[in-house]
């Protein structure tokens, strides 16, 4: 962070960008950027707390707390490039016409090959995100990391809604699940019939990791809803659920994942900022810099 000019000392006034890490803008333009970030404010389909919405802006304002240098990656993650878009306008009277708002915004930068993260919002913007992606990448595979499948046909009234994400995603995309501590019957019954792969949570030794690795093709999409972590980490989140995740369980899985895969995208959604402290938002955000870091640094020159 740059220290302020003393007043009257005569220097000119320093500007601090409104973007993904606080980048200048040699590391932020698109046409260089590894990565695109797309905010995504909306949360018309929560059904228990509302408030993510305000998930996109408190990520992108915690990142600017993050150190460019991720020294467990040896990477200078400012150095891949990052473009953050501005906000995605919502449509919050129609789920499945915002579904296909995010799928347009984020087709460009998809079928342009840079990796593209969707910031959300609720877990909806997954559908759009990830069929974005399936369009410009056949045979695409989807790892849904989330307390809950989101596997309903419809609820409260939507087919598009938060909790209908991954049946949506099920038309176009292979899936793999991983976290999962809670589901309807409705969903149990459909995870049955349809031979979804999915690891509840909790795994009691790692060994699930290849398993899951398995089950994913070479190109893979990581979906996070921020309550596949455990409510005493995260809580602030739309639908906490007791009994999930650590930060290295998590990151542990997404590493042994980039090594055996090509991640394409991902997103992360739930983020709920005034329903916990602040060091939600930024656990948040060190999360994108992980997941861009992962998907980027095979296209670095090593150091």
């Amino acid at each position: 962070m740059a220290d302020t000019p003393a007043a009257g000392s005569g220097n000119p006034p320093i500007w601090v960008p409104c973007n993904f890490l606080a980048l200048p803008e040699e590391q932020s333009r698109l046409d260089t950027a590894r990565a695109v970030l797309v905010p995504v404010p909306i949360d018309s389909t929560t059904s228990f707390r509302p408030g993510a919405r305000y998930g996109p802006q408190a990520i992108i304002q915690a990142s600017a707390a993050l150190e460019d240098y991720d020294w467990e990656l040896d990477l200078d993650v400012a150095e891949l490039g990052i473009h953050t878009t501005p906000l995605l306008e919502p449509h919050v009277g129609d789920p499945a016409a915002m579904a296909q708002r995010v799928r347009q915004a984020v087709s460009e930068f998809a079928a342009a090959g840079k990796v593209t993260g969707v910031l959300g919002g609720d877990h909806s913007v997954a559908i759009g995100s990830a069929q974005a992606h399936a369009e410009s990448i056949p045979g695409l595979s989807v790892l849904y990391l989330d307390a809950h499948p989101d596997l309903r046909d419809e609820y409260q009234g939507t087919q598009w809604g938060h909790a209908s994400s991954a049946r949506r995603l099920q038309d176009s995309c292979s899936l793999v699940m991983v976290g999962l501590r809670s589901m309807c019957f409705e969903e149990r019954e459909y995870l049955r019939e349809h031979s979804i792969p999915f690891f509840p949570w909790p795994q009691h030794d790692g060994a699930y990791i290849r398993e899951v690795i398995n089950r994913l093709g070479p190109d893979v999409y990581i979906s996070v809803d921020l309550d596949v972590f455990d409510p005493s980490f995260m809580p602030a989140v739309g639908t906490p659920e007791p009994g999930g995740m650590a930060w290295y369980e998590v990151l542990s899985l997404l590493q042994a994942v980039a090594e055996a895969r090509r991640i394409v995208g991902f997103d992360i959604s739930e983020l709920a900022p005034n329903d916990g402290p602040a060091s939600c938002a930024y656990t948040a955000a060190k999360l994108a810099y992980k997941l861009i870091a992962l998907s980027c640094r095979e296209r670095v020159s090593p150091r």
